[in-house]
């Protein structure tokens, strides 16, 4: 089963994907394949390094990530311009990463952990899509405390990414991540529950 555990930024979804792993799934992280995707000397770098120039890059001639990410977060156009650069990439590092998985363990759970599965229009690609969801005062507040954003900025990144009611659309299951770890976590198994449940022809 191949499962998209989705939400915004800031809603508690690599903590809602930690508590799947401890249930036994194979959690493929989005964001570590786009670390990949424009790791040095890949295509995805020079793409960038194309399309953006020097601005983007740093002494060394190492990626920017702050530089590229105050950008792309201020300005709609320079975000899709590097998502037509990223997204394919890392489409293609997840099937193969798929694939791994399910050569090491056919009857397993892949969990896809991926943040912008709503912008990418790859729902239809899962047997299951789990959407992580908090208020957004919650996640503005724990992008301050948490990343020292100040609210401008932690509000930036919010609209620059789907709404939670675009989100929710897509979910076959929601987990809502307002309360403690506890709650969080019997949500998670239930999930799980549902997820691995014998099927009954």
């Amino acid at each position: 089963m191949l499962v998209a555990l989705t939400g915004g930024i800031a809603a508690g979804k690599s903590t809602v994907a930690a508590m799947f792993a401890d249930c036994g799934a194979t959690v493929v992280d989005a964001d570590v394949l786009a670390l990949e995707a424009v790791a040095p000397d890949s295509p995805g770098l020079a793409a960038i390094r194309q399309e953006f120039g020097p601005t983007v890059f740093n002494a060394s001639d190492e990626l920017d990530r702050t530089a590229l990410g105050a950008l792309v977060f201020t300005s709609e156009a320079a975000r899709r311009r590097l998502e037509a650069i990223v997204h394919p990439e890392v489409m293609r590092l997840s099937h193969a990463a798929f694939a791994t998985a399910r050569k090491n363990n056919p009857a397993g759970v892949i969990v896809y952990d991926v943040p912008l599965l709503a912008e990418a229009g790859r729902a239809d690609e899962f047997d299951a899509v789990v959407v992580v969801e908090a208020p957004d005062e919650l996640r503005l507040e724990r992008l301050r405390d948490a990343r020292g954003l100040s609210t401008e900025e932690a509000r930036s990144r919010l609209t620059a990414q789907a709404t939670n009611g675009e989100r929710r659309a897509l979910a076959d299951y929601l987990i809502t991540t307002d309360g403690d770890l506890a709650e969080t976590k019997e949500q998670v198994a239930a999930v799980w529950r549902a997820l691995t449940r014998p099927s009954v022809d």
